[in-house]
């Protein structure tokens, strides 16, 4: 049994001690109003498990009092991570902010700073799984449509700029450079829309299929309850026998007579991929917007090298963000994956630059 030392017994805390503890107090109390502004924008179960970490927040909040006593001062602003965040649940909630919410969660400095508890540190490590679980049902609604238009902005980019480089290379004229980026944006966004069409259409027909039959379900109040026949479809469906057991129990205790014999998931599934019409239109809208960018410098007038290069510099910078914008939703790190995306873009757009130039040089 251990026992608690007294104030008076304390040591004293030194400057830099009461600085990292109070802005370990402002980040805890700048998280808990982010966790606070998503929950005003969010009801049912989300609501109401963000509303508990704002509360878990408020215990560590309280932690850092108790060391602070007196020396707590006037409140300090949080890290400028933390306010930003803030800034964005405020205007827009979402899955991003929530995959930055995740991020932050992540980097928290509990494990190793010697006045945390432990069970502060399990705390943020448990917050971020509970954000991670969050942010994953935001992705899940919006992966199909998401995935379309990060796709139809990357090709638009990639392969727009590859075929004018490759064109201007070979020595074509600004008037030919031009033509042949719209037509090469107007084919290009008309294919990406009707594939990404034909694409989610087919998924859906083909888990539509799965679907059980509406006559198998109308049988269900008819069943052998001592055979219980209805495991069977369930092992059918990939359950273990013990879980097919169960679940066939349940159905058959819980019984209406709009009772459907569904695979468990199935509307997870359908609407993981999306809807046809969505991610059609997001694909052809976001791949004809990225193969307009390195049209914009003959548009306006410029050719030779200056419209290679202003070109370039725009779908370099088009392509960051594009990689940023998908590490920040995977959670991953948001440089890391633009400058993975710049080294792929780039690297097709300048084989194909080569080439032209290899054409042009052996045309003349």
């Amino acid at each position: 049994m251990t026992t608690s030392t007294s104030a008076a017994e304390l040591p004293r805390p030194t400057p830099r001690q009461i600085r990292r503890w109070r802005r370990n107090l402002a980040d805890e109390r700048a998280e808990a109003a982010v966790y606070r502004e998503l929950a005003a924008r969010r009801t049912g179960e989300e609501k109401e498990i963000l509303l508990a970490l704002a509360e878990a927040e408020k215990r560590h909040e309280a932690h850092w009092l108790e060391l602070l006593g007196p020396s707590a001062g006037r409140p300090l602003r949080g890290h400028w991570r933390t306010r930003g965040l803030g800034f964005l649940a405020r205007r827009f909630g979402g899955v991003f902010v929530l995959a930055l919410a995740q991020q932050a969660e992540a980097r928290s400095t509990y494990d190793v700073d010697v006045d945390a508890t432990p069970r502060m540190a399990a705390d943020e490590r448990i917050h971020g799984e509970v954000v991670r679980g969050l942010a994953t049902r935001g992705r899940m609604r919006i992966s199909g449509t998401f995935r379309a238009a990060v796709f139809g902005a990357n090709d638009g980019l990639v392969s727009n700029l590859a075929l004018i480089l490759g064109i201007g290379a070979s020595g074509a004229s600004q008037a030919t450079v031009l033509l042949t980026g719209l037509a090469g944006l107007l084919a290009g966004a008309l294919s990406m829309g009707a594939g990404e069409y034909v694409s989610i259409r087919s998924q859906r027909e083909l888990l539509e299929a799965a679907n059980p039959s509406p006559a198998a379900s109308a049988a269900i109040a008819h069943l052998d309850v001592d055979a219980n026949e209805l495991a069977l479809v369930y092992r059918a469906r990939g359950e273990s026998a013990e879980d097919a057991q169960t679940h066939a129990d349940d159905v058959l205790a819980t019984y209406t007579a709009q009772t459907v014999i569904a695979p468990r998931g199935a509307d997870d599934e359908h609407e993981a991929i999306g809807t046809a019409i969505g991610a059609a239109a997001s694909s052809f809208c976001f791949f004809a917007s990225g193969a307009l960018i390195p049209v914009l410098p003959y548009i306006f007038g410029l050719e030779g090298l200056a419209a290679v290069v202003i070109g370039s510099v725009l779908v370099g910078i088009a392509l960051c963000i594009t990689g940023a914008t998908v590490g920040v939703l995977s959670g991953a790190s948001p440089v890391k994956r633009a400058l993975r995306q710049l080294a792929i873009g780039f690297g097709a757009a300048g084989a194909t630059y080569l080439l032209g130039l290899t054409f042009g040089a052996n045309v003349s």
